[in-house]
């Protein structure tokens, strides 16, 4: 119930990107999603200000990872893609939970994930037009800083994991936003056109909704969400939420007349065959997780 909620969620948050985009430029989509997210969480960061003791760094490296970096290369790339195809590169969060896991975490991996680590990495390469290094192109170039904000996203789990166990979730998410958010909302301030836009383009009310939206339920609650889930179960079974994320994204972007051709179709398929065996070391666990 719980990842199917989060699914929703996170899901739902390429297309209020989208359209918050219609209004304001990446970077102000961007910083306002984070400076949206720390405010509605000050009642949870303020109270706990001790738990930066001994936590600095991780929750810093929490913050930055798993929020900040991530929420500027989504903005950027989403202006050049489809908010359906970043939902489905997004998945590969569960790929670079893993080899960060195996690289640096010591976390041991099973025959049936180095196979989902190929076939994902297929997909994905496929999706984003890879055929050779002259033909990568714009598009491409785009999607990648999608792969490298679910790069970010897996060391943001791992961190949460094995050095912020201890820490309730609430507090993790909101004590990193309250590391991020104060140098954000000083650059949304003196750096970028946001409240001039607010005030003088018609209909930027609306497009700060949606962003407000992304900032409080697709970034502060997810997050808290996710953050639950990593400790209640593993690193990589939480990040599978990125298994059903494209499902969500996709219905959005067709629903807001998007199109996916058959070949996006069948990579898209070859990079949840690979989410599926990455996620567990047999496939019949994978299963009974799911459906216990």
């Amino acid at each position: 119930m719980t990842l199917s909620l989060l699914a929703i969620t996170w899901g739902s948050s390429f297309i209020l990107m989208k359209k918050g985009l219609i209004y304001f430029s990446p970077q102000e989509v961007a910083a306002y999603r984070i400076t949206a997210a720390m405010l509605v969480l000050l009642p949870f960061s303020l109270p706990n200000l001790k738990t930066f003791k001994g936590n600095f760094l991780p929750l810093l490296a929490s913050g930055l990872f798993g929020n900040g970096i991530p929420a500027f290369l989504f903005a950027i790339a989403q202006t050049e893609i489809p908010s359906s195809l970043s939902g489905i590169l997004n998945s590969l969060t569960s790929l670079f939970t893993l080899l960060i896991g195996i690289l640096f975490f010591r976390v041991a991996a099973v025959r049936f994930q180095i196979a989902g680590v190929v076939v994902a990495l297929i997909g994905a390469l496929g999706l984003i037009g890879f055929a050779s290094l002259m033909d990568f192109g714009i598009y491409g170039k785009y999607a990648t800083l999608v792969i490298i904000a679910a790069g970010c996203y897996g060391i943001a789990v791992n961190i949460i994991k094995f050095y912020l166990h201890d820490i309730k979730p609430a507090h993790i998410t909101s004590l990193s936003f309250l590391l991020i958010g104060p140098g954000v909302l000083i650059y949304l301030l003196t750096g970028t056109q946001l409240v001039e836009k607010v005030t003088s383009v018609p209909g930027a009310w609306l497009g700060l909704f949606y962003v407000s939206l992304l900032g409080v339920v697709g970034t502060a609650i997810a997050v808290i969400i996710f953050n639950r889930l990593i400790k209640e179960t593993t690193a990589v079974f939480a990040s599978s939420v990125t298994y059903l994320i494209p499902v969500v994204a996709v219905a959005w972007g067709l629903f807001d007349g998007e199109t996916i051709g058959l070949e996006q179709v069948m990579f898209m398929v070859l990079i949840l065959v690979g989410i599926f065996l990455i996620n567990s070391s047999a496939p019949g666990r994978f299963f009974n997780r799911i459906f216990r």
